[in-house]
């Protein structure tokens, strides 16, 4: 008889996933994942059967809760495009005040997406994901009369997601705060004109 799991799956994620946030994949150690997730290495195979299974659940949470954050802060405003500003203005306060070690989707394709197609497969699919909300808010933008009417959302939407998460990786940088603010007020100044 099969002994039975003793760990919460969705504790042990979330602590691996930080780790591997902090620390990306390759500097990502076994004992570091035994230290964080508190299980021991038999277990902790037992339940994801290697370290690259545990780094794609770890990641299909990140994504998931990225996606949905996203769609949170885009629906919870009255205007479609006050919803974009405000996606935009948390990535940008974010950057801005060195508050975050970027975005585990944005380092994963960094450093993995290259040598791994199915890792890549699963960045694509939330970057999608994430470009198809932007895309879907600023069609509402433009139905409500937010947008110029010569906009086309779905090229207006990837240049936005190329450029915020750009700005993640120039967050890596701990660039100036009047920069990143200036980027923010360009993207603005598009979205307006």
């Amino acid at each position: 008889m099969a002994r039975p799991k003793e760990y919460d799956r969705m504790a042990v994620l979330t602590e691996a996933m930080n780790v591997f946030w902090g620390t990306g994949y390759f500097g990502t150690s076994l004992a570091q994942l035994i230290d964080a997730t508190r299980l021991k290495p038999g277990s902790l195979y037992g339940a994801f059967h290697s370290k690259e299974d545990l780094f794609l659940a770890a990641l299909d949470l990140y994504g998931a809760m990225s996606v949905e954050n996203v769609r949170e802060i885009l629906q919870g405003t009255p205007s479609p495009l006050d919803g974009l500003r405000e996606w935009i203005r948390k990535v940008v306060r974010e950057v801005a005040n060195h508050q975050s070690h970027g975005c585990l989707l944005v380092n994963t394709a960094i450093e993995l997406s290259s040598r791994n197609p199915a890792i890549r497969g699963k960045v694509n699919g939330y970057f999608d994901e994430i470009r198809g909300l932007i895309v879907s808010q600023l069609e509402k933008s433009k139905n409500a009369g937010e947008i110029s009417e010569d906009k086309d959302p779905a090229s207006l939407g990837s240049f936005i997601l190329c450029l915020l998460y750009g700005l993640r990786v120039m967050g890596e940088t701990c660039p100036e705060a009047s920069s990143v603010k200036s980027i923010e007020a360009e993207i603005f100044r598009m979205l307006e004109s």
